[in-house]
């Protein structure tokens, strides 16, 4: 596969903010890569510099074999960014606006290129309403479908399912799923951990470093641990004692807690001893590998402590 983006030792600063520290990285022609992380851990920063949007203070970036800063107008007419806030002009239609973006890339013959598009991203029926009056997801694919009419190399995408309803994220997966068909390359950031598990490899990101970059499947077998999920009635109370007498973390999730462990079994066994002790009856309990959020708190966690 060809690298079609590198980055190399990209340092940006904010007055006494370091946004981004050092990073490095390469993706190849035809992937999708997800850079994963908290509010403030660098990601838009890192996207815009690589859509030539802000200038790094050290290290250098490369587009399609081309250094950002030397060759950003041949760059940019071969990438698409779509920002949390893409700017959609509510008053014209569907139609309308994926007329309006073509225009400003200069394509003149494009209404075929469109009801691919509004097929694509199941928008036909709704292409003379007002962008104004739709739904956020939909919103978000007519976003994509502006950003797509002439046909980029790669697509940047910045928290794109944030604020939008489970279903529109569910459709908002299988159009980027299709694209990959294509040869686009897609470069997203997320908050969304569970979405992050569909990229080809991730890149965790915290306090402005990649503290770890793979394949969901090598990064969850990297930490060497396993998931002890128990499900009992009073869980909040599961919980505290579990931090207290045995000093294991945990996460709860409804009826639920989970804690990561190295020997799963043996862990097991010291829980359901406490909890029946305590008077706390488990009415399941699985053992599961861990998943992309279970790895990243288990990962701060351990920088933290170091």
């Amino acid at each position: 596969m060809n690298e079609i983006i590198k980055i190399t030792d990209f340092h940006k600063t904010y007055g006494d903010v370091k946004a981004v520290q050092g990073i490095s990285l390469s993706i190849n022609k035809g992937e999708m890569f997800g850079l994963v992380g908290p509010d403030g851990a660098g990601k838009t920063t890192t996207i815009r510099a690589l859509c030539g949007l802000l200038k790094a203070d050290k290290g250098d970036i490369s587009l399609l074999g081309l250094k950002i800063g030397e060759n950003k107008k041949a760059i940019q007419d071969n990438i698409v960014y779509l920002s949390q806030k893409f700017s959609l002009y509510e008053d014209l239609s569907i139609d309308e606006n994926i007329e309006f973006f073509a225009k400003i890339h200069n394509i003149k013959d494009f209404k075929d290129r469109r009801d691919e598009l509004l097929e694509f991203t199941r928008l036909t029926e709704f292409r003379k309403r007002q962008a104004g009056r739709l739904s956020g997801g939909m919103k978000q694919k007519l976003a994509l479908a502006c950003s797509l009419i002439h046909k980029p190399k790669i697509l940047f995408l910045d928290e794109p399912t944030t604020g939008v309803d489970p279903v529109s994220r569910r459709d908002f997966w299988k159009i980027l799923s299709n694209l990959l068909k294509d040869g686009i390359t897609i470069f997203m950031t997320t908050p969304y951990l569970d979405e992050a598990e569909r990229c080809n490899r991730v890149g965790l990101m915290n306090k402005g470093e990649i503290i770890t970059l793979d394949t969901p499947l090598k990064m969850k077998e990297s930490i060497n641990k396993k998931v002890i999920e128990v499900v009992c009635a009073d869980v909040r109370k599961a919980a505290n004692l579990i931090k207290e007498k045995l000093h294991l973390d945990v996460q709860l999730f409804g009826d639920r807690l989970n804690t990561v462990v190295s020997n799963a079994e043996d862990e097991f066994i010291k829980i359901e001893d406490l909890l029946n002790k305590n008077n706390i009856e488990i009415s399941d309990h699985r053992i599961n590998i861990p998943s992309l959020e279970n790895v990243f708190i288990h990962l701060v966690r351990s920088s933290e402590t170091k």
